[in-house]
């Protein structure tokens, strides 16, 4: 069929690069089917920054889906990388892990007590899962698979016998010379900043220079299994390449032309992979943008294997609430994993989806989740009633559903403050749950859990992993004595009016209606009067009044909403805690 490049959704980033992909497909591979890719490197944990490694190039292709046309989402598993590292906050590494620097990825063995095989297999696992949870639809390719088995033998060949274009590509970029021994360690610490900046496959150095010329290709040794090599001859004719490890000093001859333990350089391997794949479209991290950053020069480079620069939109860091920018290359960072631990993959999906690649944005583990729930809550509504605008509209269709359908969603998605409020307080207790949700709104009672779940195992979540221990909420066991005794009449009257409204306000619209009333009656106004209608200090009494029912109620001066806090505790416990 014909590829026309038109959207119904023309306000959001997602269709106006879908515009660009499809024109730009039809451009170069009319009739076949449309490639977008992203590279992954599971050197460790991978975290929420490469995921926008991921998602930007899925938005776009679910858009094209959409549009009825046939989309490819190539992930790449960089798993035949050099293991540069051992990552912080991975149990079970130790000392010993340095051993395999140098090797590939899937020559390392796995973590302690890990089910998978080798290193990449181990933190791949992870991330395969959650992108499942999320929606999101890939043909994943690794790279150990492909090297190993010759896939990639033409284009070794080809790069070998045009190192000369690609050195004098790669020169333009050099800004002095170095030893080789300088050159290396400089090209390890450049792997190091750009993996750390969040790119999508870690960088590597140039090449293999030494007396015998620049080459763009590195074996790993025959002899330690690692890619501290130098290549020292190499004939066009034949393949025939020699190389010497400077780790223990060991040398081989081999034939190019049928030696499959080595790969292109990143520089070059990741534009060949560009013409290979025929990739139209596949963002990049905001170090890329820099001059002599792989994605620039691989521009350039990529003419060498006949194929052109896919369209690629720099994407900015993704930061989280109260920590600094993630590095996989350290470790103890959040994953894909620890985020659906504790949101649902509509929120997590619309994160992303609501802000250009160019925008930098934070993902909540604090108390900010709440809020950004809210957030999500109320768009929601708006979409329902037909108040959303129509970017706000594409964001949150792109994150319910994709071209396959929708993703499971909870069925009554009760505020995530009030699941979290409630999972607090019961710790967890399933029927003390059940008994509160279904007093918020006494018209409409929840007959079983499932029907908030599964927002309401999130929200467990994230206070049990989350909310630190000081700032978990006990009920007291009995009344506060000292307290109550203190209290001078008008305390003790605020008090009088809450329990003699318990009964007939017991819901979470009602009991919110009664804590905040009782200021109000206690200054003479109505207990409906607006905030218009009153004068500043009813404020204030509020502010004293709640501070005082949570001291009574978990001895704190802050806590749990107060109706849904009232609520939990139950009326008869209540009217004791408060001094009946």
């Amino acid at each position: 069929m014909p590829i026309v490049a038109q959207s119904t959704e023309t306000t959001d980033w997602v269709s106006r690069f879908a515009d660009e992909v499809i024109e730009e497909s039809e451009r170069r591979a009319p009739g076949k089917p449309v490639v977008v890719a992203s590279g992954l490197s599971p050197s460790g944990p991978i975290h929420l920054g490469n995921l926008r490694e991921v998602m930007t190039p899925h938005l776009v292709a679910d858009e094209i889906r959409r549009r009825g046309h046939e989309v490819r989402h190539l992930i790449s598993w960089d798993d035949y990388d050099r293991y540069r590292k051992v990552p912080n906050g991975v149990e079970g590494t130790d000392a010993s892990w340095a051993e395999h620097i140098g090797k590939p990825l899937t020559s390392v063995p796995a973590p302690a007590g890990s089910p998978y095989p080798n290193w990449a297999e181990h933190f791949k696992a992870a991330m395969v899962a959650s992108l499942a949870e999320l929606g999101v639809e890939f043909d994943g390719i690794s790279q150990t698979a492909q090297y190993t088995s010759g896939v990639y033998r033409e284009q070794i060949l080809h790069a070998m016998k045009h190192r000369g274009d690609i050195d004098a590509i790669l020169d333009q970029y050099r800004t002095k010379k170095a030893p080789a021994k300088k050159q290396q360690q400089k090209a390890v610490d450049a792997a190091e900043l750009e993996a750390e900046a969040g790119s999508g496959a870690a960088e590597e150095d140039d090449g293999s220079s030494g007396s015998a010329g620049y080459f763009p290709y590195k074996p790993f040794c025959g002899s330690c299994g690692k890619d501290l090599t130098t290549v020292t001859a190499y004939d066009d004719d034949t393949t025939e390449l020699t190389y010497v490890c400077t780790e223990d000093g060991f040398t081989e001859t081999v034939h190019l032309s049928e030696f499959n333990r080595g790969k292109l350089v990143w520089k070059v391997d990741w534009p060949m992979r560009w013409a290979y794949e025929g990739v139209i479209f596949e963002p990049s991290g905001v170090d890329h943008s820099s001059p002599g950053s792989s994605f620039q020069v691989g521009g350039q480079i990529v003419g060498i294997f006949g194929g052109e620069r896919p369209i690629g939109p720099m994407y900015a860091f993704v930061g989280i609430s109260g920590m600094a920018k993630m590095s996989s290359s350290k470790g103890g960072v959040p994953t894909p994993a620890d985020a659906l631990q504790i949101m649902e993959p509509q929120l997590l999906r619309w994160l992303y989806a609501r802000r250009r690649p160019n925008q930098s944005f934070k993902i909540a583990f604090d108390q900010e989740i709440q809020r950004l729930y809210d957030e999500w809550d109320k768009l929601d509504g708006k979409v329902e009633d037909g108040s959303a605008l129509p970017a706000d509209l594409a964001a949150h269709s792109r994150a319910v559903r994709t071209a396959a359908g929708e993703l499971p969603r909870t069925p009554r998605p009760m505020p995530y403050r009030t699941l979290a409020s409630v999972a607090d307080i019961t710790a967890g207790a399933e029927d003390q749950t059940l008994r509160i949700l279904s007093e918020l709104d006494p018209a409409h009672p929840l007959s079983t859990l499932d029907e908030v779940r599964p927002r309401l195992d999130k929200a467990e979540a994230w206070i049990n992993t989350h909310v630190p221990a000081d700032q978990r909420t006990i009920v007291r066991d009995e009344p506060d004595t000292e307290l109550l005794k203190s209290l001078d009449e008008p305390s003790q009257q605020s008090l009088r009016l809450l329990r003699d409204g318990l009964a007939e306000h017991w819901s979470l619209d009602g009991l919110s209606h009664l804590v905040y009333g009782v200021p109000k009656v206690q200054a003479g106004f109505s207990a409906d009067a607006t905030a218009k209608e009153l004068p500043p200090e009813i404020k204030t009494a509020q502010r004293t009044f709640f501070a005082l029912l949570y001291h009574l109620l978990v001895g704190r001066d802050t806590g749990p909403r107060l109706p849904t806090l009232l609520l939990a505790v139950g009326q008869e416990r209540v009217r004791r805690l408060l001094g009946e």
